[in-house]
């Protein structure tokens, strides 16, 4: 699958100077998380149903050949390496493919790796709003002539956003970035937040 490049201009942030962040800091740059999809069994979620999570949320399709569920399995040895802290943390997989993707198909996708997360997909025009809020970029393409109207390439973003567990948008992880730099970065944000509760 060829993936289009990351459609998000990487900004440096006006944050908190005494953080160091490995990752992209994308505060103040994106706006906060703010959804309304079908989840397993056709129930509505919505950023409401994440309260006090620190969400992990990527865009991509349940029979993607490679990055999908390259990105599931990286973040689903992400939340292993943070122990009791991973129960705080949520992975959000959006399919941009609702006409194959189905709410359960998606759930049954995400629990081959990790029972915490949470499939979501919605109507063509859900998801693209959702997809523009994020500046994600993708396209479906049409069947071939003459192959079953389910069999067609879909082209996507890739990068995972990361939300605080107030909503706002924090982080953004290139896929291809190193497991124990994703897990630093969101312990630290794990613990930044805690103490500015206390």
């Amino acid at each position: 699958m060829g993936a289009v490049a990351l459609g998000l201009v990487l900004l440096t942030a006006c944050s908190d100077p005494t953080q160091k962040w490995s990752l992209y800091d994308v505060s103040g740059h994106l706006p906060d998380l703010k959804f309304s999809l079908q989840g397993e069994g056709n129930k509505v979620i919505t950023q409401n149903d994440l309260k006090d999570k620190t969400v992990l949320m990527f865009f991509g399709y349940a029979s993607c050949p490679d990055i999908c569920p390259t990105t599931m399995a990286q973040l689903t040895e992400v939340l292993e390496r943070l122990g009791d802290d991973a129960k705080n943390v949520r992975i959000l997989f959006v399919s941009v493919d609702p006409h194959r993707d189905t709410p359960d198909v998606l759930q049954a996708y995400v629990n081959a790796f990790n029972k915490q997360a949470i499939g979501l997909t919605g109507n063509e025009k859900q998801v693209a709003d959702l997809a523009r809020r994020y500046r994600v970029a993708y396209q479906i393409e049409k069947p071939k002539p003459g192959d079953d109207k389910n069999i067609y390439d879909v082209t996507h973003s890739r990068g995972v956003f990361i939300f605080d567990k107030n909503g706002r948008a924090r982080l953004l992880a290139p896929d291809t970035e190193k497991v124990d730099v994703v897990t630093q970065d969101l312990r630290q944000l794990l613990e930044l937040t805690r103490a500015n509760q206390s």
